[in-house]
């Protein structure tokens, strides 16, 4: 009995928590040593004249930011992708930049942003498999959010309804 108790709490605590969910686990991280190895690159090429090379540089640098675990990493590199995303012309460019906007405002829990820029990304590519996966993420953490936001207003409606009749009988 106490197993089964203990398997429903798990289960109920995984689920407010995320882990029945998807999670940015889902998707790979990047550790800091990464970030900085692609910022020296972008630094280097910077010094040179090859602007296939810097604009490589930056692409990189941004992946590894929005797939760090330290969200001022990733807040950068939706600014840079947002800054970059505008200019740019070519389909495959488009596509993964928008993919990687998506992801990052994914992981820093903008959800409605994320599904504007994943839905973008499909017009682009519409069958892209990492792009379907991750608006199938994003859409299911909508809907948790939703189950919660449903749960607590409950709550809360509850919560007052038993002072008012506290109050009532009193």
């Amino acid at each position: 009995m106490d197993a089964t108790i203990g398997k429903v709490f798990d289960s109920v605590s995984g689920f407010f928590s995320g882990a029945a969910s998807a999670s940015a686990d889902e998707f790979p991280l990047c550790d800091t040593d990464i970030i900085s190895g692609c910022e020296k690159e972008l630094a280097e090429a910077q010094k040179g004249q090859d602007e296939g090379l810097k604009k490589e540089c930056i692409m990189r640098l941004s992946w590894a930011l929005v797939h760090s675990k330290i969200h001022a990493d990733i807040q950068r590199g939706i600014s840079m992708l947002e800054a970059s995303v505008v200019s740019d012309t070519s389909p495959i460019n488009l596509r993964e930049k928008l993919y990687l906007l998506a992801l990052g405002y994914y992981r820093s829990g903008d959800f409605s942003r994320s599904r504007e820029c994943v839905e973008r990304c499909l017009e682009v590519e519409p069958e892209w498999n990492q792009a379907q996966t991750l608006k199938t993420a994003i859409e299911d953490r909508i809907v948790k959010d939703g189950v919660i936001g449903v749960g607590i207003a409950v709550t809360a409606v509850g919560v007052v309804a038993g002072i008012a009749t506290a109050l009532l009988r009193s």
